[in-house]
């Protein structure tokens, strides 16, 4: 159970990232349009947060590692999606999940590269189905921020979920 709420928010993170940055090219077309220029600054943006966020998801997860500060992350990145301009707050914490979660699955050093393709995976699948469901799907029925605030419900909801587990499914 412990491996498959590592996976789930892994998967999760990655499909909150892509489906915030489409929206976020959404929030910003009636103002500064929908040119190559948006969206490359959009993209920069979040490929920038997510960069320092592997870097600093590597290095949160060498004091203590644990589920819960998983968790937390995850809760971390849905709060700084309030201010939902702020782009790179969520993308940035969005990013420290991925490093942090490699290192509460490797045991030892023989099956690291395994369990980093694994979760690599799984967080790459779920920025693809945030993709997809996102651009194709969510914008078709609901508004821009009934889909920001159903994500967040979601990362919320995950992440209080994994922090009421008992403290004996930590390892």
């Amino acid at each position: 159970m412990y491996r498959a709420f590592l996976y789930l928010i892994a998967g999760w993170s990655g499909f909150f990232v892509m489906g915030l940055e489409l929206l976020g090219g959404r929030l910003l077309a009636p103002y500064f349009g929908s040119s190559i220029y948006v969206w490359g600054a959009i993209i920069t943006v979040f490929m920038l947060a997510l960069s320092l966020g592997y870097l600093a998801g590597g290095r949160a997860s060498l004091w203590a590692p644990s589920l819960r500060r998983l968790a937390t992350l995850l809760l971390l990145a849905a709060l700084g999606t309030l201010p939902v301009l702020l782009f790179s707050l969520p993308a940035f914490v969005s990013g420290m999940i991925s490093p942090y979660a490699v290192r509460l699955l490797v045991a030892d050093r023989d099956s690291s590269g395994h369990h980093a393709g694994k979760l690599y995976f799984v967080s790459t699948f779920g920025s693809a189905a945030g993709t997809v469901l996102t651009s194709f799907y969510l914008v078709l029925y609901l508004e821009v921020n009934q889909i920001v605030l159903l994500m967040l419900g979601v990362s919320v909801a995950l992440g209080l979920m994994v922090c009421m587990l008992p403290l004996g499914t930590e390892a």
